[in-house]
């Protein structure tokens, strides 16, 4: 069965807007659990836009559920995750000067650098999950540096699922199929939403987990956030 992860960055985000501490991240990651969540995710950047380094530290303590830390494996990233201990580390391509995450990455060319990182983190005793696009050939090279999982970007199949949604989903699927081949978890996340979904999880089964965030803090505007992470927990089959 799929999980659901929520990003809570966007927390982060609100909070930061007016400095003090309200939202509460610390609290509002505990209520995600409560309403049902099955992970906690955050991407503390070096800039500190949304999650902080010690929002992070604070979390380690409180987070029940699967605890999973995003970012680029720069110095800084790697010793959080030393010293964390996350259950998941999800390694992406983007520098501090990029607004979000726009592409996976390409598991060839960064071979030696994602080789030695793995290694590293897999000496934590951290599961690593990489940002791949949905590529056969970069998801041969996840497998190549020694990943655990592939963490699919769905922002092309988001933004073509209104137009051909067979379409938009087929790169992801064969994407899906050779990473389960190889032996390879299945993440998927970028553009999520309660629209388009259930689609993607009823056409790969094979995904183990979703990590979503802005767009379920949008809905949870309308919604409130324990009816919206229950919205979405349908979605991904865990309730019938």
């Amino acid at each position: 069965m799929t999980r659901l992860s929520v990003n809570i960055n966007k927390f982060a985000t609100l909070r930061n807007a007016r400095g003090g501490n309200n939202p509460d991240v610390v609290k509002a990651a505990m209520d995600c659990e409560r309403f049902g969540a099955q992970g906690i995710t955050v991407h503390p950047r070096p800039d500190e836009r949304h999650i902080t380094t010690e929002d992070v530290y604070a979390l380690k303590d409180v987070v029940t559920t699967e605890f999973n830390i995003e970012g680029y494996p720069d110095k800084r990233f790697l010793n959080i995750i030393n010293e964390i201990r996350p259950a998941q580390a999800t390694l992406v391509p983007d520098g501090p000067d990029v607004l979000t995450s726009n592409a996976g990455w390409n598991t060839l060319k960064n071979n030696k650098l994602l080789t030695d990182v793995i290694k590293q983190l897999k000496d934590y005793g951290v599961r690593v999950s990489i940002f791949t696009d949905p590529d056969i050939a970069m998801v041969n090279g996840a497998k190549e540096v020694g990943a655990d999982r592939i963490e699919l970007y769905t922002e092309s199949y988001a933004t073509g699922y209104s137009k051909d949604k067979t379409q938009a989903i087929a790169p992801y699927k064969k994407a899906a199929i050779e990473a389960v081949n190889l032996g390879l978890g299945v993440n998927a996340g970028h553009d999520l939403d309660l629209e388009n979904l259930n689609y993607l999880i009823t056409e790969i089964p094979e995904i183990d987990e979703v990590s979503i965030g802005h767009a379920l803090i949008c809905d949870s505007l309308y919604l409130g956030l324990e009816n919206t992470i229950q919205r979405y927990l349908k979605e991904v089959g865990f309730y019938k």
